[in-house]
């Protein structure tokens, strides 16, 4: 089942979504680089590592080299500049590749818009950044020795979706099932989406940051759905 677009139309450009929709591409094809031993260094250099966060030190070029994190605390870090809490707000901008930007932020661009609305353009990023950080940090907590980097928005627009089941359940989303083009509920959509993330559990997939994003998008949005369908209501009044 692929989306193509929903059924629920706003009355407010999306700024936000399309300004992280930017910073993702730029970074991708203007800061990454693309070569492998190249694409390596840079990942570790700049990503978020579990390892890293749990220590709150750079790898060692023996952690690096043996995949594995140390206690010790005598280690050279490898990149002695790296900014270790810094790389979790820039992971949320990394891609491992093509199809994985591509896939990410087609779903923000789907999705990101009527949550942005409802949010209000500030506390939108406020959330999508909240929602990232969050999954990282879940990542870590379960994965504490960890010594792979973690790259992709995947946590943060995990979070713009749960946004988006608890405020518009039954909005329609026009996908593409089985070669016919339907309208599925978005709570189906949705519920179907976060359960696969359950049958992505292999390695080198980090299913549990894009759990931990949904879950926490989806229980900070119903705190505020109420005032939040109520800004939705008062702007569409404004335009009918």
């Amino acid at each position: 089942m692929f989306p193509i677009r929903d059924l629920n139309p706003t009355r407010v450009f999306p700024v936000v979504t399309f300004a992280l929709i930017a910073v993702n591409v730029v970074v991708f094809f203007f800061w990454q680089p693309h070569t492998f031993q190249e694409e390596v260094r840079f990942l570790y250099r700049q990503a978020a590592i579990a390892c890293e966060l749990t220590t709150g030190n750079a790898l060692s070029l023996d952690e690096i080299r043996d995949e594995r994190c140390s206690d010790a605390t005598g280690d050279e870090p490898f990149f002695d500049d790296k900014r270790v809490r810094l790389s979790s707000v820039v992971s949320m901008f990394l891609h491992g590749s093509l199809l994985h930007l591509l896939g990410n932020l087609w779903f923000l661009y789907l999705f990101g818009n009527n949550v942005e609305e409802a949010y209000g353009r500030l506390r939108y990023l406020v959330a999508y950044l909240i929602a990232g950080l969050g999954a990282t940090l879940a990542f870590t907590m379960m994965h504490p020795q960890s010594t792979t980097p973690l790259v992709g928005a995947s946590g943060a627009i995990a979070g713009v979706l749960g946004a988006y089941l608890v405020l518009f359940p039954q909005r329609q989303v026009l996908s593409i099932v089985m070669f016919v083009l339907i309208p599925v509920p978005a709570a189906l959509f949705l519920g179907l989406w976060f359960l696969g993330q359950f049958l992505e559990a292999q390695p080198g997939v980090a299913w549990e940051a894009h759990v931990a994003g949904f879950v926490l998008g989806a229980a900070v949005t119903l705190i505020f759905r109420a005032p939040l369908l109520a800004r939705v209501r008062a702007l569409h009044r404004g335009w009918a």
